[in-house]
């Protein structure tokens, strides 16, 4: 299936943030659009929620059974998510969250395989260690200062 055509830019603009370990802002920023969204998000909450927890065990090193190009691609995904100029600018009552909607349904069902490898891995997981190695800690800098530990 063909990437939504917006998305692409976003490619490499999640290889940078990532090679500069700027992963946890963008998690941080994810989980507050999401929080700000209330119900307007529907089933896309719960998909958040799933690319959120698969960054955070990535970024602690937890959970490595994903390739680099959907691992980018779901940062490229939850950057589109936050970006609020993007196809259909977010400002737009009623239309600004279509065009974020389809490109995270496109990167649910392009990296399906993948997503349930992980929750797979999710369900085998002790439930006292998966709430820890899928915990927002109060800051970013605090998420990060746990890779550099």
């Amino acid at each position: 299936m063909k990437a939504p055509w917006n998305f692409i830019r976003y490619l490499p603009m999640a290889k940078r943030l990532m090679a500069a370990g700027r992963l946890p802002a963008l998690l941080f920023a994810v989980a507050g659009k999401a929080a700000s969204e209330g119900n307007r998000l529907g089933k896309l909450k719960d998909d958040l929620k799933l690319l959120q927890a698969l960054c955070l065990a990535y970024w602690r090193g937890e959970y490595r059974a994903i390739s680099g190009k959907a691992i980018l691609s779901v940062v490229a995904g939850l950057m589109y998510f936050l970006s609020p100029l993007d196809a259909i600018p977010d400002w737009i009552p009623g239309l600004g969250m279509l065009d974020d909607i389809a490109v995270l349904a496109w990167v649910m069902k392009n990296l399906e395989a993948e997503l349930n490898a992980f929750r797979a891995w999710r369900a085998r997981q002790n439930p006292e260690k998966l709430a820890v190695v899928e915990r927002l800690p109060p800051t970013p800098s605090l998420l990060e200062q746990e890779k550099k530990d």
